[in-house]
């Protein structure tokens, strides 16, 4: 449910959490022959398209370029954007994908002063960066309506592409959340209006409501993608665990952990 994988001769390696910035300083050392080697082979270009400010800390970010088209994508696929020098890259899960125009929407989410959060808060149209993927994050291919996501801020993104697939039409959303107006304003711009929002509490006292939710839903034969913080999917994976949920019926994925890196 919550790991990394590592392959350092086939993809650079993450020294973040997947959709979560890191804390520390990414290096600012010039690119050396052996990393811009490694950048042209495992990474591609692409150039920014658009970016629009949906709140203080989402912004929603247009790809295009020749390295986007006749990509095979599907929902739950994830890229890696190189963060500045070295082989640093944050990862997003793309909320579409054109491969015959050869474009992806991101949403992203600046949170706190890390590399992806600088990168995100400083894009203008015209900028340039570089990319590894798609590649699979976690399988959702055989999973079927009524679909229940369950995730926090960093899952926005996920749950527009779900809502895009044809197989995973009718999902719905829960949705803890730090600030509540900011994502409510967030989804509504990107037509995902009646997800379900719940306050987080410093003590997680609030999962209780989520639990109480999910289990509502569990009774009609809902099948589960649980993401975003690893504490808050294992505590909703046992509850439905718990009240008879086979584990068939649940895929997970943690997006982050607090002061852990490496969540991918």
């Amino acid at each position: 449910m919550i790991g990394t994988e590592v392959n350092p001769v086939m993809e650079p390696n993450l020294n973040e959490p997947a959709h979560e910035p890191q804390t520390s300083e990414p290096s600012r050392a010039p690119q050396g022959r052996l990393t811009r080697m490694l950048l042209r082979w495992l990474m591609r270009p692409a150039h920014v398209a658009g970016v629009r400010t949906l709140s203080a800390r989402f912004r929603l970010v247009e790809l295009e370029g020749e390295a986007l088209e006749n990509v095979a994508w599907t929902a739950g696929e994830k890229i890696q954007v190189a963060m500045g020098s070295g082989l640093s890259a944050r990862t997003y899960t793309p909320m579409s994908w054109d491969a015959r125009n050869g474009r992806t929407r991101l949403l992203a989410f600046a949170h706190g002063d890390g590399p992806g959060s600088r990168w995100a808060s400083g894009l203008r149209e015209g900028d340039t960066c570089q990319f590894f993927g798609p590649r699979r994050s976690f399988d959702l291919a055989d999973l079927g309506a009524p679909i229940v996501l369950f995730g926090d801020e960093t899952s926005f993104g996920l749950a527009a592409a779900l809502r895009d697939s044809l197989r995973a039409g009718g999902a719905l959303h829960v949705f803890e959340a730090t600030d509540i107006a900011e994502s409510r304003l967030v989804l509504d711009s990107i037509d995902l209006g009646q997800a379900r929002l719940i306050a987080r509490s410093a003590d997680d006292t609030h999962l209780a409501t989520a639990e109480s939710e999910l289990l509502r839903l569990a009774e009609n034969g809902a099948q589960f993608v649980l993401t975003g913080k690893a504490s808050s999917i294992q505590r909703i994976g046992r509850a439905l665990k718990t009240a008879g949920v086979a584990s068939s019926r649940i895929r997970a994925k943690a997006y982050w952990a607090p002061g852990k890196t490496g969540l991918d």
